[in-house]
């Protein structure tokens, strides 16, 4: 197998149980505060097929991570209708930092994993054979993961943190900036990788998000280094 095939094939399935548990959380605590919208249309399941987006969980990912660009996805949204949540201001709030807190839980459980795997197999960087892909893949999940919740929470729509962003606006204030989710993706496609295509420098994801991914992950591979020497 080439070094490629190799690291692609320790890159997709954390990333698809990654993106899986984000959208599952996001509708399970949605379920939780009143909507029980993803339930009633069979959307909170972990069977990847509910949730897989062609193109936004395989195709874009590997297509950046060939690239060596930062690798980002995303799945079909799980539904939330917010006129149906007890306290929708608060509660679309809640249910959007229940997919990223998701993630960083995921991160923690991958951390304690590769500790242990390290301690009893040796598991480590130059562990062989299936020891050393699965180390991969958890050395990998950690990282999905950590950048994933971070991600999510740039305030810009339709990621996360804009809907903890217009949760927190005065209710004017947060009308306009929910009309600029209908144009979401295309701003987010712009700033997170056309411009910083055409433009050298403009890198809002190496500046804003780089830093305290690198932070979190530190104290996650911190864990499992304190795990593997118990």
């Amino acid at each position: 197998m080439s070094d490629t095939l190799y690291q692609a094939a320790a890159l997709i399935l954390p990333l698809v149980v990654a993106i899986v548990f984000h959208e599952v959380a996001h509708g399970y605590v949605a379920q939780e505060l009143g909507d029980p919208t993803a339930s009633e249309l069979g959307r909170l399941s972990l069977n990847p097929f509910r949730h897989v987006d062609p193109v936004g969980t395989v195709v874009l990912p590997g297509l950046l991570a060939l690239a060596h660009l930062p690798v980002f996805g995303w799945a079909k949204p799980v539904p939330v209708v917010a006129g149906r949540l007890g306290n929708p201001r608060r509660d679309m709030m809640l249910v959007a930092l229940a997919g990223p807190g998701s993630n960083l839980v995921l991160a923690a459980i991958g951390a304690l994993l590769l500790g242990l795997l390290s301690r009893w197999l040796g598991g480590g960087p130059d562990a062989g054979g299936v020891a050393r892909f699965v180390a991969l893949n958890l050395f990998n999940f950690i990282s999905v993961n950590v950048f994933l919740a971070l991600f999510n929470l740039l305030p810009i729509p339709p990621f996360d943190g804009s809907h903890v962003v217009e949760g927190l606006l005065p209710r004017r204030a947060a009308a306009a900036f929910g009309r600029v989710r209908q144009v979401g993706f295309m701003l987010a496609l712009a700033l997170l990788i056309v411009l910083p295509t055409l433009l050298p420098g403009f890198d809002p994801v190496g500046k804003v998000v780089g830093p305290p991914v690198n932070w979190l992950l530190g104290h996650y591979f911190d864990l499992a280094d304190l795990v593997a020497n118990v």
